[in-house]
C-alpha cells in the first residue's frame, strides 16, 4: 500500500528549533521532534510514507519569495511542495507563475495570515488560482492558539467554492478542526476534498462514521500535520478503522496521486 501524507510542516535547520518552540507555546501541547526535513524523513522512513507534502505558510506578505526559494529547493522524490502565497502580497499574479512551475499547490492559513477567506479583495487570486488548476490547502476550524475567532468556516468554504466551482479546495482538518457537526450538516457531500490531519483521531466515532458515510471516500486524503501529528499514530488509526480495504488504499496514496496527477 503506498502511503502518501499529504499535509506536513518543515522547516530550514537554522529556524526549526524556534518554530517547534512556537508550535509547543502556541498549541499548548507537546511537540517532541524538531520540524527539519532531516527528522521528517526519518519518521517517515520508520512508517513506509513514500512521499509527504510539505505545506509552508507566510504569515507576512514579505516573507513569500524567500519561503517558496526554499520550498522548491526540496527533493522531489520524498517531497510534494505546497508554496505559500500571502493573500495581500502585491506582485502575486507572478508568484503565482512560479509556484505552477515549480510546486504542487498552495497553503493558505487564514489565522496566521489574519483574513477571512471569503474576502471578496481576495477573489481576483482565487480566480487566477483556479484558471491555473493549482490545488489548494485551506486550515479549516478553529485554531488552538486563536481560540473563538473562525477565519475558514463551512458558510465561507460554501461562499468560495460556489464562486469558484473549478478550484480544487482541500479542508484541512476533515473540514473544520473542532466544528465537525457543522461540516457534517454542511460541507459532507459537496465537490470538496477534506484531509484527515489532526481530525480523526479526535472526533468523536460517531462524528467521523457520519462523515465518512456523505462524504465520498475519493475526496479524503490521508495527511498527519507533522510536527503537531504523529505519523505512526495517525497510520495506525486510520489502519483500524472498519472500512473495506480499496477504501484504506485511495485515503493513503490513491487519492492524492490521482488529485496531483503524481508519478
Amino acid at each position: 500500500m503506498i502511503i502518501i501524507d499529504s499535509h506536513t510542516h518543515v522547516w530550514p535547520d537554522k529556524v526549526a528549533e524556534k518554530a517547534k518552540d512556537y508550535l509547543r507555546q502556541s498549541f499548548s501541547m507537546p511537540i517532541s521532534v524538531i520540524p527539519t526535513v532531516s527528522n521528517l524523513l526519518r519518521i517517515m522512513d520508520e512508517n513506509a510514507i513514500s512521499k509527504s507534502v510539505i505545506a509552508s505558510v507566510a504569515s507576512r506578505p514579505d516573507q513569500v519569495i524567500s519561503i517558496n526559494n526554499w520550498l522548491f529547493k526540496t527533493d522531489r522524490k520524498r517531497f510534494i511542495p505546497f508554496a505559500s502565497i500571502h493573500p495581500f502580497y502585491d506582485k502575486w499574479k507572478e508568484e503565482l507563475k512560479r509556484i505552477k512551475d515549480n510546486a504542487f499547490g498552495i497553503k493558505f492559513q487564514p489565522e496566521f495570515q489574519d483574513f477571512y477567506i471569503d474576502d471578496e479583495k481576495v477573489f481576483p487570486l482565487y480566480e487566477q488560482i483556479q484558471k491555473l488548476d493549482i490545488p489548494v490547502l485551506f486550515h479549516c476550524g478553529t485554531e488552538l492558539s486563536l481560540p473563538g475567532i473562525i477565519h475558514a468556516s463551512p458558510d465561507k468554504i460554501i461562499k468560495i467554492t460556489d464562486k469558484f466551482p473549478e478550484m480544487k479546495f482541500i479542508g484541512a482538518h476533515m473540514g473544520g478542526f473542532k466544528i465537525w457537526d457543522e461540516v457534517i450538516e454542511k460541507l459532507a457531500g459537496r465537490n470538496i476534498y477534506f484531509d484527515t490531519s489532526s481530525s480523526i483521531s479526535y472526533m468523536k466515532k460517531q462524528q467521523l462514521d457520519m462523515l465518512m458515510k456523505k462524504h465520498s471516500v475519493d475526496k479524503i486524503l490521508f495527511g498527519t500535520d507533522f510536527p503537531v501529528g504523529n505519523q505512526k499514530k495517525e497510520i495506525d488509526f486510520l489502519k483500524s478503522l472498519d472500512i473495506e480495504e480499496d477504501k484504506k488504499i485511495k485515503l493513503f496514496g490513491g487519492n492524492i496521486i490521482k488529485l496531483l496527477n503524481l508519478r
